[in-house]
Order: structure tokens, then C-alpha cells, then sequence
């Protein structure tokens, strides 16, 4: 007689997608994978490599909380690990209200893997007073579910402290820790020239009000092989589409607006898997910009790297893991990169991240979570499986008619009106059936009234123009 086989633990992750989930440029950004940022990502890819072990089976639960869910998630699933940005903001009280009602209903551990409040360099928390009590209320239900609640720097962990939660850990932020307890960086090259490959990110507001547009522009000038790499959907839609619905995308310098320079050059990417992300910047010789996960994809590609600091999120993150990094409001804007790069020290990034690392696996073995480095193959699995997949280029600036580059474009919208198309049908047979039954002839009658539910989204969907039905961001 046998004993049976020890059943692995079944760990649910909040991610936007599975690192194995291969999907095209298209499929990406029409399901928006990334959570409107490709930086999300990096961060959960991490966590699903360090929570991966001979003993564990690691799922996706994708990024909108569903309270509905709960029960199937309390019956299939071990514990719920719940990897997070700058999570305490105004722009998401809604989303954490609604992630706070899921976790209500579960009756298994809940692990925060690191979560993060967002104000402005002077750490003022002013802003965030007015959504305290979601706030609060989030941070209760996940301490009721596990030993402590993981938080990303110094800021947040005071933010938590002040509303007198003290079960709260300081751990950064999983992305750092995805190479395990090892960190090994040193610049290349002695200086920058005008023949180095440099990397550049930066958000729409560091862009639009930081200053950081003037950085760029001269970079431009003075570096042929400089690239910059965007993160948000909308930065996508218009690498890949030429267009966006969203307001933002109109602002004319950023460089993935398609009146851009550096668009028009071709000299801009968004890429939506880390995998391809981090082997494509190995060969650069500086990345720099606001972007904390833009900088630490470089950082984990060995490239050196420097965060310009727009906000707590970003200031926090770099002080905990020693990034070189500066104020954003304190960078002249005739900054050049390679006075950056000659400031930049890496030593106490690399000397400290062994402590960093344990502190980050503690938290993890207090609240009953393995990981792959201590309790498993370092990653080495994870890896090879990565290595297997045929990963999606990289989004590029549509600057050509080359025919492959149409073809999928093309056949991407295709699908999608033929999918439109049957979901239309659909809804009018279900319009048609509902009329029958409550005797509706078309005459004296509010047809809104009588089919409220069916006839306002029939109508939405059969009278959308075309040019909207092709859109990805419906």
C-alpha cells in the first residue's frame, strides 16, 4: 500500500495574465493584459516565478475583482495572492472597494505582496484622507486573512501606521526579487557617447508638466541610438492603431504620438511580455526616466539605470532598494543622460539586496507562502518553460504598409467585426423573443420601457459605427 501523492497548494494570483499566456499585439491590447500599464506585469510575472515551486500550482485571477467569484475561489483555491502598485489613490478607491467586497467572502488566506499609497515627493498624505475609510476597511479584511499586509517603502508603511495598523512590513515591490537573493550590475562603459544606446520612459505627466519633455527632446538630438519605451494601453493603441479613444493620447510630445520624431523614426517601443521587455534591453547601455518599472526592467536586464521621481510611489520604491534616482522637480531640464550615468552608484543596490531579499522571503514564509529560491529550483522551471514560449514582437510606431505588418491588423479586425456581428444577431433574437413576450407590436408603445435591459444594449451595439467596431478598446 502507497500513500497518496501530497496534493500541491493551489495559489490564486491578481494578475493580469499568466507569464505562459501567449497572446498577439492585438489580443493584448484588446483584452488589455497590462492594466492600462505594461509595468503591472513585471511585478506580477515576479510573483508567480518566486511562488512557484516542486509543491505549488500558481494561477491567474486576471485584474477585476469579482465578488461573485468567491465561493468557486474558496473551493478551488488555497490562498489568494494579491500583488500591488500604488494602489492607495484616489483613481482606484473604486476597484479596492470592489477587491475589498471579494475579500470579504473569502474564507482562505489573503496575502497583499506588497501594496503602495501615492502623493507627492513631500510625502503628504492630504490627498488621501478623503478615501481613508476604503482605505482602512481593505487593509482589516486582508489582516484578518494573514500575518501582515506587505507594503512597497517607508511612506506607506507610515500612511498605515497613522490610521494605528502596526502588522504592516516594509518589502518593496516582488519585481526586484525576481532573480532571487543575487543582484549583479556595473556599467559597461567608462562614459556615455553619442554612439551609446540609451533607453528612455516617462509618463504622460512627466512629459506634459515635469519637464521632462525638454530632456527628451535634446536626448534625441544629441544620441541617434536612443529609444524610448512606453507602458500605457493608450501609448499602445496609438503605436499599433495610430489612434486612441482617450483624450490623453493627443498630447503631441510624447513620443508615441505618431506626429513624434522619435514615432516617426521608428525609435519607440511598448512591449507586453517582461520576457521580451528585459532581453531586449540587455542591449542598452543607460536607461533613465520616470517610469519605476520602465528603470527596473533595465535593472534587470544588468543595465545601469536612474529614476527620475515624480510622486511617493516612485520616491519610496528607489530609497528602500537604493536606485540612483532624483527628484524629477530638481532636474534641470538641459539635464544629459550621461551626466546621469557618471552620478549613478550602484553599490549600496547591489550590496544590500541579499538583506533585502530575506526580509522579502520572511514576510512570505510568516504568512505561509514557499518560494522558488529557498524551497524550490531557484526559478530554473520557470525559466526554461519562458524560454519555450514564441512571445509577441514588440509594439513598434505604424510607419510602413508592409504587407505581413498589415496582415495582422487586418485580420485582427476581421475577427472581431465577424465576432460583433454574431453577438448583434444574438442580441436582436433576444430582442425579438422578449417583444413577443410582452406583446410589443411597435406601435404606442416605449420600447425602452417595455425591453429596458435588451433594447438599450441592442441599440448601443447595432448602432455603433463601424470605425468603432474595429476599435481594440471595445
Amino acid at each position: 500500500m502507497t500513500d497518496e501523492p501530497t496534493r500541491k497548494r493551489r495559489i490564486l494570483v491578481r494578475s493580469g495574465k499568466s507569464p505562459f499566456d501567449v497572446a498577439s499585439v492585438e489580443q493584448s491590447l484588446h483584452r488589455d493584459v497590462f492594466a492600462t500599464n505594461a509595468g503591472n506585469l513585471i511585478f506580477s510575472d515576479a510573483a508567480h516565478k518566486l511562488l512557484s515551486t516542486p509543491r505549488t500550482e500558481v494561477s491567474s485571477n486576471g485584474i477585476r475583482a469579482d465578488p461573485s467569484a468567491a465561493e468557486r475561489i474558496n473551493e478551488e483555491y488555497d490562498v489568494f495572492v494579491v500583488p500591488l502598485a500604488n494602489a492607495f489613490r484616489p483613481s482606484f478607491e473604486r476597484p479596492l472597494k470592489r477587491m475589498t467586497q471579494l475579500i470579504k467572502k473569502l474564507r482562505i488566506p489573503v496575502v497583499v505582496l506588497g501594496v503602495g499609497a501615492q502623493a507627492d515627493l513631500k510625502y503628504n498624505a492630504a490627498r488621501l484622507k478623503p478615501m481613508e475609510p476604503t482605505v482602512r476597511e481593505f487593509v482589516t479584511e486582508v489582516l484578518n486573512r494573514s500575518a501582515s499586509v506587505g507594503v512597497r517603502g517607508e511612506f506607506t508603511e507610515q500612511y498605515l501606521n497613522a490610521m494605528g495598523f502596526r502588522d504592516v512590513e516594509v518589502i518593496g515591490c516582488p519585481s526586484m526579487f525576481m532573480n532571487g537573493e543575487t543582484f549583479t550590475l556595473e556599467k559597461r562603459v567608462e562614459a556615455l557617447t553619442s554612439e551609446s544606446r540609451i533607453s528612455v520612459n516617462g509618463s504622460h505627466s512627466a512629459v506634459r508638466s515635469h519637464g521632462l519633455d525638454a530632456i527628451i527632446r535634446q536626448a534625441h538630438a544629441r544620441y541617434p541610438h536612443l529609444r524610448f519605451v512606453g507602458q500605457n494601453l493608450l501609448e499602445a493603441e496609438l503605436l499599433h492603431w495610430r489612434e486612441t479613444a482617450h483624450p490623453t493620447g493627443a498630447q503631441t510630445s510624447m513620443p508615441t504620438h505618431p506626429s513624434h520624431p522619435m514615432y516617426q523614426e521608428g525609435k519607440v517601443r511598448l512591449y507586453v511580455d517582461p520576457a521580451t521587455w528585459i532581453r531586449e534591453l540587455r542591449a542598452f547601455d543607460f536607461s533613465f526616466g520616470s517610469r519605476i518599472h520602465g528603470n527596473i526592467a533595465a535593472l534587470l536586464a544588468g543595465v545601469p539605470s536612474t529614476v527620475l521621481c515624480s510622486d511617493s510611489r516612485t520616491l519610496e520604491l528607489c530609497r528602500y532598494f537604493a536606485i540612483p534616482h532624483r527628484k524629477i522637480s530638481e532636474t534641470p531640464r538641459n539635464t544629459d543622460p550621461a551626466e546621469l550615468y557618471e552620478a549613478a552608484d550602484f553599490g549600496d543596490l547591489v550590496n544590500g539586496h541579499k538583506e533585502r531579499f530575506l526580509r522579502f522571503t520572511g514576510f512570505m514564509e510568516k504568512n505561509g507562502l514557499e518560494n522558488a529560491f529557498t524551497h524550490g529550483d531557484g526559478g530554473a522551471a520557470f525559466d526554461a518553460r519562458l524560454a519555450e514560449l514564441s512571445l509577441p514582437p514588440a509594439v513598434r510606431p505604424w510607419v510602413d504598409s508592409d504587407p505581413e505588418s498589415l496582415r495582422g491588423r487586418f485580420s485582427f479586425m476581421q475577427s472581431r467585426l465577424d465576432e460583433l456581428t454574431q453577438q448583434n444577431a444574438a442580441l436582436l433574437s433576444q430582442l425579438g423573443a422578449r417583444s413577443r413576450r410582452v406583446g410589443f407590436r411597435g406601435q404606442g408603445t416605449d420600447s425602452a420601457t417595455a425591453l429596458p435591459a435588451v433594447y438599450r444594449r441592442a441599440r448601443r451595439v447595432v448602432g455603433r459605427p463601424v470605425k468603432k467596431l474595429l476599435r481594440p478598446d471595445q
